[in-house]
Parts: structure tokens; C-alpha cells; sequence
């Protein structure tokens, strides 16, 4: 059982890399790499990107003052810093087993505060549902607002679905199979897996608490601003790349909106910080914007690389913040 369960977790942690990997794969075969050196040299603009970083930054900030909201109702007042630093953590984390992050900062939660991990995780439950909620809705409006750039695309291309399906090969169709496979393997392992929860000694009761603690928010406007605000700042940490290089910088608004909701449902496949899933998405919106195939290769894995560095170095300062931080019972003792 020993054996089975070690290689349980193994495929875990290995399969998302392969499937993302295999996509990236598929995406980049054949391509000169050495083509993005040029690109990150010559023809983009910096500052544009290092704008971007606000905002990527600040839409995890907002996730820890909105988390810290959300467990005051419970009697819980973590500090703010422990708040911030284990989001950080739990971005960084996810980028090595993903969706771990949720687990990992109700952890954090619980070494330096010790706050039932239970009731964290509830608090951590209600955050998703009300993030749905939002992404649904957003999405809905946008994909509404810019059908029309589907229909004009194929009207003008003489595109058919009939037509796209000659053209894929026959290598694209096993890539394809494979990665659905891949993916629902995962989807099972993770349902498999929700007995982690009887692990760590949580109970029902704790996570139906997190979750009506929305009922006793103090601030709920503060709370809505904070929830919105979120994916505010994801858009704009993502917009703002578009301007880096000239040929994304007049796409507009609409692009980048359509675009963003499509990633968002990308990666639900569980990939490292979304890699394949993500690169793929945006790739096929931009092109049907009109950008050339190779410019939108470029610009997915530059935009995917750099953003995925700064949630590492987020995750390695707020790793270094919470090993010179006190756990609570000894800050208690001092005071």
C-alpha cells in the first residue's frame, strides 16, 4: 500500500509537467529558440513589462487582505503579513504540484497563528466559489460583447470547422488525445485524493464554517472591492505585456479581454502555473486577431516565462519573510 501510495503521488507531481510540457512541445517544434534572445534584446520593451509587475503583485495582496477578511468573522485575527506571505507561498508552491497552494497557505496559517487548518481551508473554499462566480460573469459579458470578432474572422477567411479539421495532422490529433487523456487522469487523481483532507484531521464542519463566514463580514463593500479587484489586477498585470511589443500594442482592449477569459478556462488543466494550456489559448486568440503564428509563439512564452519568475520570487521572499517571523503562541508569550 506503501509503494502504491508513493507512486500515486509521484504521477501527481510528474504528469502535469509531462502534459504540459508535451504541449509546449508541440507548440515550439521545430521553432529556432534562439530567436527569443533577438526578440528579449531587440524588439521588446522593457518597461512596459517591469509596469506590468505592479499589478501582479497587488492581485495577490488583495487575495491576502481578502482572505484576512474573511477569517475575522470566525473569531480569527491573523496578521496581515502572515496573510500576504502565505498567498505568496501558496503561488510559488503551486508551481510544483498544482492547486497545492491552497492546501499550503492554510498550513502557513496554522504553523504561525494556529488557526485550525479546517477553517482556513472553509475560508479557502468560499474564495473559490465567489471567484467562480466572478470569472462566469465577466466571462460571459466579454464573450457576449466580442462574438462578433469570430464571426467576422471566419466570414472573411472562408473558414469552416470542416476545413480546420483537414488540416490537422495526424501528429496533432495524437498530441491532442494524449493530453485529454493526461488531463483526465489528473481530474481522477484529484478527486481520488480529496481523502487528504481526513489526513491533515479536517472536518465538514470546519470548511461549512468558512464558508458561512461570509454572512459576518464586517466591510462587505471592502470585501466585493477586494474581490473584483483581484482580477482587475490579473488583467492588467496581463494587458499591460501588449505594449511590450509592437505587434500586440495595437490590438486592443478587446483582444487582451477576449484573450484573458480564454486562459482562464485553459487552465483549469492542471499544468505548472498553467504552462501548455496557457501558451495555447492565448497563441489561437491572438491569431485570430491577426498576429502571425511565430510572433504569438514568442509573445506567449516571454509574457509566461517572466510572470512565472516573479511568482517565484514572490514565493522566495515570502519563504525568507516567514522564517525570521515568530510563530503567534511566542509573540503571545513576549507581549
Amino acid at each position: 500500500m506503501e509503494l502504491k501510495s508513493i507512486l500515486a503521488n509521484v504521477v501527481k507531481i510528474v504528469l502535469p509537467f509531462i502534459l504540459g510540457g508535451a504541449i509546449l512541445w508541440w507548440m515550439y517544434r521545430g521553432e529556432d529558440l534562439s530567436t527569443v534572445s533577438h526578440v528579449l534584446k531587440e524588439e521588446m520593451n522593457w518597461t512596459w513589462m517591469l509596469l506590468s509587475f505592479p499589478f501582479g503583485i497587488l492581485a495577490q495582496m488583495f487575495r491576502g487582505w481578502r482572505w484576512k477578511q474573511t477569517l475575522e468573522p470566525m473569531g480569527e485575527k491573523p496578521r496581515t503579513s502572515i496573510c500576504l506571505n502565505a498567498v505568496f507561498l501558496s503561488y510559488a508552491a503551486s508551481l510544483v504540484i498544482p492547486r497545492i497552494g491552497e492546501f499550503s497557505r492554510c498550513a502557513v496559517l496554522k504553523r504561525y497563528e494556529g488557526i485550525s487548518f479546517s477553517k482556513a481551508l472553509g475560508t479557502v473554499v468560499t474564495e473559490r466559489a465567489v471567484d467562480t462566480l466572478l470569472v462566469m460573469i465577466y466571462s460571459g459579458i466579454i464573450l457576449l460583447v466580442e462574438m462578433s470578432v469570430f464571426g467576422t474572422f471566419f466570414k472573411k477567411t472562408g473558414t469552416s470547422l470542416d476545413h480546420i479539421l483537414e488540416k490537422f495532422s495526424l501528429t496533432g490529433w495524437i498530441v491532442t488525445a494524449i493530453c485529454g487523456i493526461a488531463a483526465l487522469i489528473l481530474l481522477h487523481l484529484l478527486l481520488k485524493n480529496l481523502s487528504i483532507y481526513n489526513k491533515v484531521k479536517m472536518t465538514l464542519g470546519g470548511i461549512w464554517e468558512g464558508v458561512l463566514s461570509l454572512r459576518g463580514i464586517r466591510n462587505l463593500p471592502l470585501y466585493i472591492f477586494f474581490s473584483v479587484g483581484i482580477w482587475v489586477m490579473y488583467f492588467l498585470h496581463y494587458y499591460l505585456t501588449f505594449f511590450c511589443f509592437d505587434f500586440t500594442e495595437n490590438l486592443g482592449i478587446g483582444c487582451a479581454l477576449v484573450s484573458f477569459v480564454v486562459a482562464n478556462f485553459a487552465v483549469i488543466v492542471p499544468t505548472p502555473n498553467g504552462a501548455g494550456p496557457w501558451h495555447f489559448a492565448i497563441k489561437t486568440m491572438l491569431i485570430l486577431y491577426g498576429v502571425a503564428d511565430e510572433q504569438a509563439l514568442w509573445f506567449v512564452l516571454i509574457v509566461h516565462t517572466v510572470q512565472t519568475m516573479l511568482v517565484i520570487a514572490l514565493g522566495v521572499y515570502s519563504w525568507a519573510a516567514l522564517s525570521f517571523t515568530k510563530r503567534q503562541s511566542i509573540v503571545l508569550k513576549t507581549e
